[in-house]
C-alpha cells in the first residue's frame, strides 16, 4: 500500500487519496454534501429559536447570512492553499505557514471542541432518554414516562446502551464516506424535526396560543446591547464543518468537487436553521429555553400531541446519534497524531485504531455522566476554540501567504473576519461574565 505524504499535525484519511482514485472507489459529491451538513447540524440547532428571541426575527436572518458567508469564505481560503501547496490537510496547512506551533493549535483546538461537543451529545441523548432535574424541576426522559423510573431507565445505563450497541459499530467504520448513509439519515430527521415544529407552530397559530413575535431586539424587556453578541457563537458553532472538509475531500472521487458540495450544504443548513428558529420562536414565543428540546418535556392534553412531544425528542436523539461518529472521525485522527506524529494511522492497524475509538469512546461517556449540564462550558467554547478553527486559522493562513498566492481582496476579507471573531467573542464572554 502506498502511503501519502504526511505533514505535521495533518488530518489524514485512513485510505490514501491516491489508491482511492485509481480504484475508482472514491466518494460520491451526494455522500459529502450530508456528511458536511450533518457535521454542521449537531447540538447547536437546539439553542438558535432563543437566539431570536434576544435578536429578534429579522436581524437573526441576517446574522444566520452573515456567519455562513463567512464560513463559505474561510473554507474557500482552506480549499485555495490545499490546491496550491504539498499539503492536503487543516494541519498540515497550518505547519506550512506557521510551523509545529501552528499544527499542534489547531490539533489541541480540535481535539477540545469535539470532545465537549461530543460529550453534549451524550448529555442530550442522556436527557431525551432518561430526564434531567433542571433548576429543582424534574424533567423525565421518555423511557421513563413509557416505563417508570427504574436502574435501567437511569441516565448511566441508558448511554451505556447507546454507547455500546449504537455509537460503537458505527465509530468502528474506517472511512468516513462510509458513513453517508447515516449522515443521510441524520439530515433526514433534522428536516423532519423542522416539519413537525412548523405543523405544531401553525396549528397553535390557528388556535391563537401562539404569542406576537419580536422583529427586533427588545431593550425594554432586560435585554442588553452586549448580550446580542452572546448569540454568535450559538450560529457559529452551528455552522462548524472545517475539521471535516479535508477527510471528506480525500475521499472524493473528484477533488474539486468540494466547493460546490459545502456551499449547496451552506444553503441546505441556513434553510434548517432559519425554519428551526422562526417555527420555534413562533411555537413557545418568550418561554423559549436555551435548550428548546425541554420545551417539549411537557404534558399534553391529547394522544397526538403527546406522540408529537416524544417523536420530536426521540428523532432529534437519534439524528445526534447519527451525528457522533462523523464528529468523533476528526478527533481520533487529531489524537492519534498529536500523540504519534510521525506513525500515520492507517486502515491495516486494526489494533490501534479500536484502540483509541474505545479509549475516547470511554472517556466521552465518563464526562456524559459525571456531568449532566455543561451547557456554560459549551458557550465558552463556541467563543475560543471553535472562533479559531472556522474564521482565525484560516484567515492567518491567507495573512501569512507562505505560497504568495493570496489576492489583496483574500487579504482584506481575512482582516475582516478576524475583527468579526475577536471582536464578538470578546464581548460574548464579558457578557456571560457580567451577568
Amino acid at each position: 500500500m502506498t502511503t501519502e505524504k504526511q505533514d505535521c499535525g495533518s488530518l489524514a484519511p485512513l485510505l490514501p487519496v491516491e489508491q482511492n482514485e485509481r480504484s475508482g472507489e472514491g466518494g460520491s459529491i451526494s455522500g459529502a454534501i450530508f456528511n458536511i451538513s450533518t457535521g454542521m447540524v449537531g447540538a447547536g440547532i437546539m439553542s438558535i429559536p432563543a437566539t431570536f428571541k434576544v435578536l429578534g426575527v429579522i436581524p437573526s436572518f441576517f446574522v444566520i447570512l452573515l456567519v455562513g458567508y463567512f464560513v463559505e469564505v474561510t473554507v474557500d481560503f482552506l480549499l485555495k492553499y490545499t490546491h496550491s501547496g504539498e499539503s492536503d490537510s487543516y494541519g498540515g496547512l497550518m505547519a506550512e505557514s506557521f510551523g509545529k506551533f501552528g499544527s499542534v493549535a489547531l490539533q489541541i483546538c480540535v481535539i477540545i471542541t469535539n470532545l465537549g461537543a461530543l460529550i453534549i451529545y451524550l448529555i442530550i441523548i442522556g436527557d431525551v432518554l432518561s430526564g434531567n432535574n433542571s433548576d429543582g424541576s424534574v424533567h423525565l426522559g421518555t423511557l421513563q414516562e413509557w416505563f417508570g423510573i427504574h436502574w435501567w431507565t437511569s441516565r448511566a445505563f441508558s448511554v451505556l446502551l447507546v454507547v455500546v450497541f449504537v455509537m460503537l459499530p458505527l465509530l468502528s467504520l474506517k472511512r468516513i464516506d462510509s458513513l453517508r448513509h447515516a449522515s443521510a439519515i441524520s439530515i433526514l430527521l433534522a428536516v423532519l424535526f423542522v416539519v413537525i415544529c412548523s405543523m405544531m407552530a401553525i396549528h397553535a397559530m390557528w388556535e391563537g396560543k401562539t404569542q406576537k413575535l419580536r422583529l427586533v431586539p427588545d431593550f425594554s424587556h432586560g435585554i442588553t446591547f452586549t448580550e446580542l453578541f452572546t448569540t454568535i457563537p450559538v450560529f457559529a458553532t452551528a455552522f462548524g464543518c472545517h475539521v471535516n472538509v479535508h477527510p471528506i475531500r480525500a475521499e472524493l472521487g473528484r477533488p474539486s468537487d468540494m466547493t460546490s458540495a459545502v456551499r449547496i450544504s451552506l444553503v441546505l443548513c441556513v434553510v434548517i436553521y432559519f425554519a428551526v428558529g422562526f417555527f420555534g420562536y413562533l411555537l413557545f414565543g418568550d418561554s423559549i429555553m436555551a435548550d428548546m428540546l425541554v420545551n417539549f418535556d411537557q404534558a399534553s392534553d391529547s394522544l397526538i400531541g403527546t406522540a408529537l412531544n416524544d417523536i420530536v425528542r426521540l428523532s432529534y436523539a437519534i439524528h445526534l446519534m447519527l451525528v457522533f461518529p462523523v464528529m468523533n472521525y476528526s478527533l481520533r485522527v487529531n489524537v492519534d497524531e498529536l500523540f504519534f506524529p510521525k506513525r500515520p494511522l492507517l486502515a491495516s492497524e486494526t489494533l490501534r485504531f479500536f484502540s483509541l475509538t474505545c479509549i475516547l469512546l470511554a472517556f466521552i461517556y465518563g464526562g456524559a455522566v459525571a456531568f449532566p449540564n455543561i451547557w456554560y462550558f459549551f458557550q465558552f467554547m463556541g467563543t475560543t476554540t471553535v472562533m479559531c478553527i472556522m474564521f482565525i486559522f484560516p484567515s492567518s493562513i491567507v495573512l501569512r501567504d507562505a505560497h504568495n498566492i493570496s489576492t489583496t481582496r483574500e487579504k482584506i476579507l481575512a482582516v475582516l473576519v478576524i475583527i468579526f471573531a475577536i471582536g464578538t467573542s470578546s464581548v460574548a464572554i464579558y457578557s456571560n461574565i457580567a451577568t
